[in-house]
């Protein structure tokens, strides 16, 4: 006997109230993204519950999607059965023979959410633990650290077998919180600040400076590969690479060498705040961790933040390198990250970067260069790509997808 369905447990969702259905209807969107070439699965949800009925396709493959997807507390593969006694035997036994191995211990965990049914949870527990080990040879029991525990959930519609609590990501639908712009380099750093962000809801685009002939088509596709990955957790995410090389050029000509840095990720939060206007966005994420390089201590943000009013929000603001490091490998862009090819903010580094730069000497500096013209020729000529997941391998101009 194999699976029939999966069961999705929501986690935090279920916390929402009256605006549950919101967020089960998002779940269930990002859900069918990720799907998309499993075409016989089907999805169903409620209040309470989501279900994918597999209809044949395969359990372990699809169990992998859901593991990445926010929103998803935990899930277990499930057998449904009729709330008749026997027909429930019959599943247990079949489910419990495909999993077994000789000298495995066990235990049944009941859940009875249909208080109608006719046995009680240890009634249940007793009677299916009975006829596994009379029919299974050898089986033992273990309440405390079990090989297999299978789980009985009986409800009002049916009663659902499993074997397998898995654990999801956890977190809220992405794109349930809104929508907010991912300064995306190349390095360890911003996937891992986009992860978390989309992990508390957010729906995030990339945007990515590139600077040719100073940084290399490989470094391009660096990051083309890091939104791969960070596209695993709804189906897909859109990638803005902006042409940065003149602004780049005409920076390190008039500005200062120590106040360099600081001038141009300046420039990179303006284009980033015009392209979040154009995608309607409410917020920009940059992966600054307090104090990391010179442009990362307060002052530095300060001094760069003062071009916009946009919420600029840096979720590793308080973590350190080893632990954006470790997080990276978690979520699987650590090996992309390291990766020798240079982006724009690596290649024109100055020697020794202003680390306490001062507002009125950049406004000052900054005078007497008109970027506005610069600015909007950038937006313009910005490629704006949808990225899938790297299991999907196309990658598609923005206008095929909508």
């Amino acid at each position: 006997m194999i699976y029939d369905r999966i069961l999705i447990r929501y986690g935090e969702i279920s916390t929402k109230g009256k605006n549950r259905s919101k967020f089960v209807e998002k779940l269930r969107r990002n859900i069918k993204h990720m799907l998309a070439d499993f075409p016989a699965a089907r999805i169903e949800s409620d209040r309470d519950r989501m279900f994918i009925l597999l209809n044949g396709e395969n359990s372990d493959e699809i169990g992998e999607r859901l593991k990445k997807i926010f929103g998803i507390q935990s899930f277990s593969p499930a057998i449904k059965s009729e709330k008749d006694i026997e027909a429930m035997k019959a599943a247990a036994i079949g489910l419990f023979k495909r999993l077994y191995s000789e000298g495995q211990t066990f235990k049944i965990t009941t859940k009875r959410a249909d208080k109608m049914f006719e046995l009680d949870t240890n009634e249940i527990n007793h009677l299916f633990g009975g006829h596994l080990l009379k029919n299974i040879p050898g089986l033992t029991v273990d309440v405390r650290n079990p090989d297999i525990n299978l789980q009985i959930e009986i409800r009002t519609e049916a009663a659902y077998i499993s074997a397998e609590t898995i654990h999801g990501a956890g977190g809220l639908p992405a794109g349930s919180s809104g929508k907010a712009m991912l300064m995306l380099s190349g390095g360890i750093d911003s996937p891992v600040a986009g992860y978390f962000s989309m992990k508390r809801g957010l729906e995030l685009e990339a945007v990515h400076f590139h600077s040719p002939p100073f940084t290399s088509e490989r470094a391009r596709q660096k990051v083309v590969d890091l939104a791969k990955k960070l596209a695993e957790t709804h189906g897909q995410i859109v990638l803005h690479i902006v042409p940065f090389t003149e602004i780049q050029q005409l920076i390190h000509k008039q500005v200062p060498e120590n106040y360099t840095m600081t001038s141009t990720r300046r420039l990179m939060l303006k284009i980033t705040d015009e392209l979040r206007k154009q995608r309607e966005g409410l917020a920009i994420v940059t992966g600054e961790s307090l104090g990391q390089v010179a442009s990362q201590t307060l002052e530095s943000m300060y001094a760069i933040n003062e071009v916009t009013n946009t919420p600029v929000l840096r979720p590793l603001i308080t973590m350190d390198k080893t632990e954006i490091i470790e997080m990276s490998r978690q979520i699987g862009t650590h090996d992309i990250s390291i990766l020798p090819y240079e982006d724009c903010c690596t290649v024109f580094v100055p020697s020794a970067p202003k680390t306490k730069p001062r507002r009125e000497k950049l406004q000052h500096y900054e005078s007497f260069i008109d970027f506005d013209p610069l600015i909007a020729k950038a937006i313009s000529e910005t490629e704006t790509i949808t990225v899938k997941p790297g299991y999907d391998r196309d990658v598609q101009p923005e206008h095929d997808l909508f």
